[in-house]
């Protein structure tokens, strides 16, 4: 992972002291060194910045004044020669505080520090998009009415040229909707709906008989074609019983 930072102070050797510590640490990249906090304003609109190692005590802008307008937009590494605004900078939720003169194990530490911030940010927005409940209904036009079907009532699709067939458990009649297979099958689940013929989609959950080649739905007898059966098969030996 590769974090995108700024370094700002109005001190330019304090900026090439900085610039050196990012060039020697991997996973970081400097988009831009700033000699004020008013130019970092303008770089956050054009850039995508996810650390900003930044100084506090600067004209026209201090570097606890621009961190409240940053907010979340990035997060911050101050650097500073005054113990005194220490406690001010977590408070404005800065990720580590570096007092100057800063060596590089103690610049390489806070940098680590945000690396590990991001890595468990990034897990945990992929595991919240992992646990995200599938919908669990759509809606479909038929007979010129809107209706909503859940999707766990789902036994099987029919495809027939510009309109399909929805078969629903505990229903006589099929859904008849003027859309096509394909568009259809993108509004569906994977994990749970899959095409196993071009006229065919299936509710995995709702397969309870497979014979031969055949997906077996009452009296009704689903063909497996060959150009789905590799993609229906993995699905049936995960589950099978050795």
């Amino acid at each position: 992972m590769e974090l995108n930072c700024l370094i700002v102070d109005d001190e330019p050797l304090a900026l090439d002291l900085l610039e050196a510590y990012v060039q020697r640490t991997p996973f970081l990249r400097l988009c831009a060194r700033c000699g004020s906090a008013l130019e970092v304003l303008q770089l956050l609109d054009e850039h995508s910045i996810d650390l900003i190692f930044l100084d506090i005590q600067m004209p026209e802008l201090t570097g606890l004044e621009l961190s409240r307008i940053v907010g979340e937009k990035a997060k911050i590494i101050f650097t500073t020669a005054f113990e005194q605004y220490a406690l001010e900078g977590f408070r404005v939720n800065a990720l580590d505080y570096l007092l100057k003169p800063i060596s590089y194990p103690e610049f390489l530490k806070a940098a680590h520090k945000a690396l590990e911030w991001f890595e468990m940010s990034r897990e945990k927005f992929a595991s919240t998009e992992r646990t995200k409940p599938e919908e669990e209904y759509i809606y479909v036009k038929s007979d010129y009415k809107l209706l909503k079907i859940e999707l766990s009532r789902i036994c099987y699709i029919e495809g027939l040229k510009d309109y399909v067939k929805i078969f629903v458990e505990d229903s006589t009649h099929p859904v008849v909707s003027l859309i096509s297979m394909k568009a259809l099958e993108e509004m569906l689940p994977a994990a749970s709906f899959i095409r196993i013929h071009r006229s065919y989609i299936v509710n995995l959950n709702r397969v309870s008989v497979v014979e031969r080649n055949r997906i077996v739905f009452g009296k009704t007898y689903l063909p497996v074609s060959d150009s789905y059966k590799e993609k229906f098969l993995e699905f049936i030996h995960r589950k099978m019983i050795k």
